[in-house]
């Protein structure tokens, strides 16, 4: 007899930094993690679909989840580094992590970038010592924004002639620097705390993949689906489920970016009522509030 499937009434696939985690302290508020053991309690599967490394997740959700009195029988999936490596944890603790080492990035090269990063960049930025695949440098905590990105530039013309002496072809936004053997198999990508480098092949479709495949090992097929992210690349998680016929809603917690053109909902704080200065964690809040809220009326 085969396993019996479940349909939630929609499931939360969710970019960390910005909508969970604030990109300011890299913490997550007590209130999200609250809301997230109790949306998980109610039967909503959670899958984290993020850059972050598993350490990060581990420190900063798991283990406030579990500190809050996450359900025993609740489990939660997270893919991290954009689909390079995943793990799933419960009230236990976490279980094993899976590397996709065929998408890492060669070592010789994480350690160029550890020593660029050492002689040039230190006063404004670190390496992610807890990447297993990308190769990630964040701004520094007690460093501004704007002094960041003003050396973020700097650092990702560096990065991308370190790729060069490398002979490995990259690209970052629409410069393409083809490697020794003419193709462009990595990606300088900027973001608005951190530059990740990475495989092409990453991204948060992959991480949509991966995560349905971690549902459907559980026998778990939503209804639907919310995802939720604070850059344009995070509408590629939507983007994949639409293509592959799942119902789904984009939210954006940060859409003063622009918001593409799509053949599915897309949300943002104005759809709740909200200002427009709601942003990041503070919009994803509220959305994680209205769904609470939402299943609380169905009951």
């Amino acid at each position: 007899m085969g396993r019996m499937e479940t349909a939630p009434p929609f499931a939360l696939l969710l970019d960390v930094d910005g909508p969970i985690a604030s990109p300011v302290t890299r913490t997550v508020k007590p209130e999200i993690i609250a809301l997230l053991n109790e949306l998980g309690a109610a039967g909503i599967p959670i899958v984290f679909n993020t850059g972050r490394s598993d350490a990060f997740i581990r420190e900063q959700v798991m283990d406030p989840m579990v500190a809050a009195g996450m359900p025993e029988d609740l489990m939660v999936h997270a893919v991290c580094e954009k689909g390079a490596t995943w793990f799933s944890f419960t009230a236990r603790g976490a279980g094993t992590v899976h590397v996709d080492h065929g998408l890492a990035v060669p070592s010789a090269f994480a350690d160029d970038v550890r020593g660029l990063v050492a002689a040039s960049y230190s006063g404004h930025m670190f390496f992610d010592e807890t990447k297993r695949a990308m190769v990630s440098v964040e701004q520094r905590v007690d460093v501004s924004n704007a002094d960041y990105r003003a050396e973020q530039e700097r650092f990702d013309a560096d990065a991308m002639g370190l790729m060069a002496r490398h002979g490995l072809g990259a690209t970052r936004l629409d410069h393409h620097v083809p490697g020794s053997d003419d193709s462009v198999d990595y990606r300088v990508d900027p973001t608005i705390i951190s530059t990740d480098i990475e495989s092409v092949r990453l991204g948060k479709d992959l991480g949509a993949a991966r995560a349905c495949e971690r549902l459907r090992r559980d026998g778990i097929v939503p209804e639907a689906w919310y995802t939720m992210g604070d850059s344009r690349t995070d509408y590629a998680m939507a983007d994949w489920l639409h293509h592959n016929d799942h119902v789904v809603a984009h939210v954006d917690v940060r859409p003063a970016d622009g918001v593409p053109e799509k053949p599915y909902r897309i949300l943002t704080s104005a759809s709740l009522g909200l200002g427009p200065e709601v942003i990041h964690d503070d919009a994803g809040l509220a959305f994680l509030l209205r769904w609470r809220d939402a299943l609380a009326l169905a009951d």
